[in-house]
Order: C-alpha cells, then sequence, then structure tokens
C-alpha cells in the first residue's frame, strides 16, 4: 500500500501507548507512520522507539526540525536507526535557522549531513513547497514531503522534481466538516509559507481569510468517498504515497478513524 498515517497524536502519550499505536497501524497495513516534531519529543529517540515496537512498518519524522540539532548530531542518529532497523527510517527534515534564508539553509545542512556521514544515508525527504526549495530536495536530497497541500500541488512538484525522486504528500482527511474549515483556517492565519504557497497555486487572499469552500475542498477530503478519491487523485497527480493526517478536534489517537481508514482505502491502486 502506498498510504500511511500522519499524526501529532503521539505527542504527550506514553511510551506504552504510543508503541500499541504503531503496532495497530503495522497490522493495519499502512506501510509508514509519520509524526511532527513541535511540543518538545525529540525526534529521533521517538522514532526509535516505534522503530522497536514494530516489525515491518517504515517510520518517518515529518518533520525533524533542524534548528533542533545540529548536523552532525542528525548525521549520527540517522546512522544509528539505518543500521539498526535497515530501510525502514526515513528523515524527513524542514525548519528555519536563525540567521538565514530557508533554501540556503536547508541546503547547507544538507551538506553537511552527507560530510558529516561516511556511508550511504537513510532515506531524506525535505519539508518543500515552492520551486526553489522543491529543486533543493531534488537536487540535494532523496525527494519531498509537501504538508497541507492540494492536488494541484503535487503536479507542480513532481514536474519541477521530476521521474525517480520520492514524493510523500500530507493528506488531511476527517469525517466532520467543521473540523475541515477549522483546520483551514488555522493554517493560513498563523502560517505566511502556506499562505504564500496557496497565493501561488490560485488562492486569493480573501479566499484564505473566509476559509472558503473552494480552498477547504481542496485542502481537507471530507468523508470515505471524498477521502478514497482524493488519495487517488494525489497518487495520479504523481505522489508516490500520501500520508493521511486524521483530524479529530482532540488530542486523542485516532484508532477508529484509522480502523476506518484501512477500508477506505483498500481499493487504491498505488
Amino acid at each position: 500500500m502506498s498510504v500511511g498515517i500522519w499524526t501529532f497524536a503521539l505527542e504527550g502519550k506514553k511510551p506504552a501507548e504510543i508503541r500499541d499505536a504503531a503496532l495497530e497501524v503495522e497490522d493495519l497495513g499502512f506501510d509508514t507512520l509519520w509524526f511532527g516534531e513541535a511540543y518538545g519529543r525529540e525526534a529521533f529517540t521517538q522514532a526509535a522507539v516505534l522503530l522497536a515496537a514494530t516489525t515491518r512498518l517504515r517510520v518517518a519524522t515529518g518533520i525533524a526540525q533542524t534548528s533542533w540539532r545540529e548536523p552532525a548530531a542528525a548525521a549520527g542518529a540517522e546512522r544509528l536507526l539505518d543500521q539498526a532497523y535497515p530501510g525502514r527510517f526515513v528523515h524527513g527534515l524542514g525548519g528555519h535557522r536563525v540567521g538565514k534564508r530557508p533554501v540556503a539553509a536547508i541546503r547547507d545542512y544538507l551538506t553537511a549531513l552527507d560530510e558529516a556521514l561516511d556511508e550511504p544515508a537513510p532515506t531524506r525527504v525535505i519539508a518543500a513547497l515552492g520551486p526553489r526549495m522543491l529543486e533543493v530536495a531534488r537536487d540535494h536530497a532523496d525527494g519531498a514531503h509537501p504538508y497541507f497541500v492540494p492536488v494541484s500541488h503535487t503536479a507542480f512538484a513532481r514536474s519541477v522534481l521530476g521521474p525517480g525522486k520520492f514524493l510523500a504528500v500530507e493528506q488531511a482527511v476527517t469525517f466532520d466538516p467543521a473540523l475541515a474549515r477549522e483546520h483551514v483556517g488555522l493554517y493560513v492565519k498563523y502560517a505566511p509559507h502556506h499562505q504564500a504557497n496557496l497565493r501561488r497555486l490560485g488562492f486569493t487572499d480573501d479566499e484564505q481569510a473566509a476559509a472558503a469552500p473552494r480552498l477547504v475542498d481542496a485542502i481537507v477530503a471530507v468523508g470515505e468517498d471524498a477521502i478514497a478519491a482524493r488519495v487517488q487523485a494525489q497518487l495520479d497527480a504523481g505522489a508516490d504515497h500520501v500520508c493521511l493526517q486524521v483530524l479529530t478536534g482532540n488530542d486523542d489517537l485516532p484508532l477508529a478513524e484509522w480502523r476506518a481508514l484501512k477500508g477506505v482505502v483498500s481499493g487504491i491502486a498505488g
């Protein structure tokens, strides 16, 4: 299956809970579990816990913050995880480093990772939205991990990356239409880089400010039929992998929703 799970819900949970959650995702047949690094839980340590709890599941940081660790530290963590769990760790990275322009900062960080690692690296993908960052993903990494993007962005990203680069797209989904508008409204209010990306894709400032239906529909798939259709559309547009983030309106692990998604995406052509 070329579909995974993306979640913030592991944050703050006890180790036993996140182990059980990873096992659930693996047993359901999803191939990758993605998690963010935003609230203080260290990404590589958490990845190690999740990898140790499972046997087949790939574990991906989405994303590990480059501003939280120097490249040499990240390279050492990459090396150990890849040696211990060959082929199962994906290093998604991004974020802003003080005093540097984002594109140059990520390019320099990737170069420093290569210099610190004297052996083949695990898969690396970067948080890339605009054309210049996608070019860095193409030229200095294994691919890109766009977040909060419509299908039109996936087609654009593939055109920049070209063939052979890994494109792993986050896709927000929900079974509650009210949560879709809330999710979009939050990001367009507080995330200027997402505002700029949506503007490039033809969504006006007025549409963003109002969380207009056209925008909400493009970002979030609501209901079983729409979710299945959206995953297929993302794959058809050039994604190699789609990771589903379930919006629930709370911080609980969305186990019931993950189970429901198995049936929704079971017929997707990878």
